[in-house]
């Protein structure tokens, strides 16, 4: 059966990478990740927005790619090791910070795709989702984090359980199996998606057989992260079910 998650939206899936920094692409002091790009996205079209999350020293659940301020900011300290007031003030004048619940409530009609980024944020981050678990997919590289932060959903008494995407260990082992012509089914139990980059150093992760392998089973093929409109027509016209996207603007505009 369908999740929710994926029922009553245009397909394919766009995936809005962090948001929409800028919807003209040029350099904006709009940050990923912020309640300004969501909202461009949003005003775009965008459907579904990717995003990812983190814990700061509060406990607070904060939407954070990275483990460590650096790459935004210059300052090399974790985010684990900061107050949620000093991010909010780091944030302000750059899009403004979001937790998980700010997210969900201030866009009540954006489907998000949440990347469990450290085993920290699995426990709290279930009441966030709970009362939200139809238009939440919950994802993660580890799928330890993947996984706690399903079973903390189901213990804050959501309905029903978030749509999942499967990690590392579920993609190695469905391109294992699908090369081979072997079933997945176990492997997929309980997988709504698999999102993949095209080609994972040497190693082509979106072949045919994977592809066919996850359909049978239900189960969509998401590509990451693609901002060239003719990859992103190339993969859809490939049978890829939606792309992760810097640049939502232009796939809304490539498969309009």
């Amino acid at each position: 059966m369908t999740h929710p998650f994926f029922t009553g939206t245009t397909h394919p899936r766009v995936l809005a990478h962090r948001g929409l920094t800028s919807a003209n692409g040029e350099d904006s002091s709009v940050w990923e990740n912020t309640a300004a790009a969501f909202a461009t996205a949003h005003a775009a079209g965008a459907e579904y927005i990717e995003t990812d999350c983190q814990v700061t020293a509060d406990g607070d659940v904060v939407l954070f790619h990275d483990d460590t301020l650096a790459r935004l900011t210059g300052d090399p300290r974790p985010v684990a090791s900061v107050r949620t007031k000093e991010l909010e003030r780091l944030f302000a004048e750059h899009g403004g910070l979001l937790t998980v619940a700010d997210a969900l409530d201030v866009f009540p009609d954006v489907r998000f795709n949440i990347d469990v980024k450290t085993p920290a944020a699995a426990g709290p981050l279930g009441p966030a989702l709970a009362p939200h678990a139809d238009r939440v997919l919950v994802t993660s590289f580890s799928d330890r984090n993947r996984l706690a932060a399903l079973a903390s959903t189901e213990r804050a008494g959501a309905e029903i359980r978030p749509a999942t995407s499967g990690g590392r260990s579920v993609i190695a082992r469905l391109r294992a199996l699908s090369a081979v012509r072997l079933s997945p089914a176990r492997v997929l139990r309980d997988i709504d998606a698999v999102q993949i980059p095209e080609v994972h150093g040497r190693l082509r992760l979106f072949t045919p057989s994977l592809l066919r392998a996850a359909h049978r089973h239900g189960v969509e093929v998401h590509v990451w992260t693609v901002n060239d409109p003719a990859d992103m027509t190339r993969l859809i016209a490939a049978g890829a079910d939606g792309v992760v996207t810097d640049r939502a603007d232009v796939a809304l505009r490539a498969f309009s």
